[in-house]
């Protein structure tokens, strides 16, 4: 397909992606002072929705149990990862190096635990209180009993997802008794369909892209009024869902003694799809923690969407497929062609900016973590690692001993053993001829 001259001339960029050449983008529009569509104030409406649900998830996966029904993943030190790290590049990494470990957030092992999840409380909370008789002060546990189950059994929750959005959806509405149904692409693994049928949940594969399954899920669903339909290109529940990560992270940062001002920048490193939870995430640091801690999206360069979208400014108005790429990745769940309708929008300014990466760099990182730490995540979850080099070589004030990088591990606890010594093996295989 032949690239629009116009928006290659405007964005020259443009042409680096059509030829699937690793970039840095810097985002022209950071920091500017904008309106946005969601506030803080929604953040801690979607903590306190959070915390009403402890209860219930505590008593329905026991899991949670431990951590009193609250979902969340701990920030790990990553002291022999950035030894290999410095061991590998020319220049080192001077300030610390850490891993948000969302790959092992309970009941569904990726940050899609912190969205999809949240989507699906909300909407039982919603169908109990005006169907049910639960109200605010009750104690939510009672949602999984009989009574409950058999409410909302006459209601369905529906998803399109390439991975990890339809573990966290079905695993919890099926939990819940809904009637749910997962729309798979193409790049879903198998893996993820037969944990989700499993489940009971219904599980419709398509062989064609994310982007062309979404909206055969929205209209099924748009069939069916009793059908909530969660949509991953514009939903703001799933988005401020993500977002309560802010809250959570800024009490981690603390408890590890990491400061936050001008002198001690904070770099988070997230592996971006369809673009929804990491602008959520995004969203709640920059509105929780402050205006010194930078989110850098990374992308495959075979689906660099989010950033194609922002760098043109036309978002979701533009595909992958539109500047000629075949939008294959290793990196099932970055493997959406269009963005977010929300993901540009309200990044505009609060995203740093995206770094673009070949799929064999993620089996090597995949690798290395396993080896230096002894942490399995699945490929799509160490695309943070390949932004740290582009980032530190662009913006040298960015790698100084006060500065702390954290590369947000996006999934990989579910993943079966037979998985993870395939992709171990494919980044062993790539370090021995590095």
């Amino acid at each position: 397909m032949t690239i629009d001259q116009t928006l290659m001339t405007k964005y020259p960029q443009v042409s680096d992606l059509a030829h699937e050449k690793p970039i840095f983008w810097r985002n022209p529009d950071y920091g500017q002072k904008v309106p946005l569509p969601f506030s803080r104030a929604d953040i801690f409406d979607a903590v306190a929705r959070w915390e009403r649900f402890a209860p219930y998830l505590a008593q329905a996966f026991p899991e949670t149990a431990k951590m009193h029904g609250i979902i969340e993943s701990p920030l790990v030190r990553l002291d022999r990862m950035q030894n290999q790290w410095n061991n590998d590049h020319t220049s080192d990494l001077a300030g610390g190096l850490y891993l948000k470990a969302d790959s092992q957030l309970p009941i569904s092992g990726s940050i899609k635990s912190r969205g999809g999840i949240y989507e699906v409380l909300k909407f039982a909370e919603k169908i109990a209180t005006t169907k049910g008789d639960l109200v605010y002060m009750d104690d939510y546990s009672v949602l999984a009993s009989e009574k409950y189950h058999k409410l909302f059994a006459n209601y369905g929750v529906s998803v399109a997802s390439t991975g990890n959005l339809a573990l966290s959806v079905g695993i919890v509405a099926a939990t819940f008794g809904f009637k749910t149904t997962v729309y798979m692409s193409h790049d879903a693994r198998q893996w993820k369909k037969d944990k989700l049928r499993a489940n009971g949940v219904t599980v419709k594969e398509f062989d064609t892209d994310f982007s062309d399954v979404i909206p055969i899920a929205r209209n099924d669903a748009a069939a069916d009024p009793k059908t909530h339909f969660i949509d991953d290109e514009g939903s703001s529940d799933l988005f401020l869902g993500y977002a309560v990560a802010g809250v959570r992270l800024q009490k981690q940062l603390k408890d590890q003694h990491i400061k936050v001002d001008r002198q001690h920048p904070v770099l988070v490193y997230l592996p971006a799809g369809v673009g929804g939870s990491p602008s959520g995430v995004t969203f709640g640091l920059k509105s929780i923690i402050g205006p010194y801690i930078h989110a850098i999206f990374c992308e495959p360069t075979h689906v660099p969407s989010v950033t194609l979208g922002m760098m043109t400014k036309l978002n979701s108005k533009i595909s992958v497929y539109d500047i000629g790429l075949d939008g294959l990745t290793a990196a099932d769940g970055l493997a959406v062609g269009r963005p977010s309708r929300l993901a540009g929008k309200v990044m505009r300014t609060l995203l740093f900016g995206s770094v673009t990466f070949k799929d064999d760099q993620i089996y090597r990182y995949v690798t290395e973590l396993m080896d230096t730490q002894k942490i399995m995540v699945e490929p799509s979850a160490a695309a943070g690692f390949t932004a740290i080099a582009p980032v530190i070589k662009e913006v040298p004030a960015f790698n100084t001993a006060n500065a702390t990088h954290i590369v947000w591990a996006t999934g990989g606890n579910m993943m079966p053993e037979s998985e993870r010594k395939v992709d171990y093996a494919k980044g062993k295989a790539l370090l021995t001829n590095y």
